[in-house]
């Protein structure tokens, strides 16, 4: 299958080549897709360098910071037209494990839907992380999977593959989210549109280069989605439950 692995991107200049390394040891025949949100920093620069060097690394630049919803709606919609079976999406800033990727693509190979490298099954874990870290994300995501109804143990984690199938069948291009509340929204849809997500263990590490895009407007933003998707989905029950009648 043809593989992409897209990599949003701002001021990741220190992490960019690394990570870009690590995928191609892991995955030699998949295609890179860096997202820059026009990095101040020369992410770009140093993207395009290492694909020159590597090959089969395509850079988008965008115009400026819009966002990391935006970032992989773009990444998603040009990976593919470009014919890919599987699209991956991964941080740039080290914290997902690239000698992961090769379960993560299997998870799709052999059915899923969506694969979700994730922190909170028995073997996953996060390193590095300060308690108050630690504590947020996982009361985020009892919050989001409790309240939607979502057999997800991890619909915040952001490492990931999806069928192409699966992403068109979704309509991902109309997932409005731009935050973190974008892997929610993502879990949300799938799971409602009956996709199958296998869940399967990584070690998350904090990044130790650069600065986290975590503040509190991307904590609220994903608060209020996620109250504003169970709104739609009791309205939902609602209507069904009228029209039954």
């Amino acid at each position: 299958m043809n593989v992409a692995v897209v990599v949003p991107t701002y001021e990741e200049a220190g992490n960019i080549e690394r990570l870009i390394d690590g995928v191609r040891t892991a995955l030699p025949a998949a295609t890179i897709l860096v997202v820059d949100d026009a990095s101040p920093d020369g992410t770009a620069d140093v993207a395009q360098a290492a694909g020159e060097r590597l090959g089969n690394v395509d850079v988008l630049r965008r115009a400026g910071k819009s966002g990391l919803g935006a970032a992989y709606r773009a990444g998603f919609a040009a990976a593919l037209a470009a014919g890919a079976d599987i699209c991956v999406q991964m941080d740039a800033d080290l914290s997902h494990d690239p000698a992961e990727l090769p379960a993560l693509v299997a998870n799709v190979e052999l059915g899923a839907d969506l694969a979700i490298g994730s922190r909170y099954v028995p073997g996953g874990r996060t390193v590095d992380w300060p308690w108050q870290r630690r504590a947020l994300s996982r009361w985020g995501n009892r919050y989001a999977a409790g309240l939607l109804g979502l057999a997800v143990n991890d619909a915040t984690g952001g490492f990931r593959a999806y069928s192409a199938a699966a992403l068109r069948t979704m309509d991902y291009a109309t997932v409005s989210a731009d935050g973190y509340g974008f892997q929610v929204e993502m879990t949300h849809r799938l799971v409602r549109a009956g996709g199958r997500i296998v869940e399967f263990p990584i070690t998350f590490r904090d990044r130790t280069v650069g600065e986290s895009k975590l503040d509190k407007g991307i904590i609220g933003e994903a608060s209020l989605l996620v109250v504003r998707l169970w709104w739609a989905d009791a309205r939902g029950r609602r209507a069904r439950r009228r029209a039954g009648r």
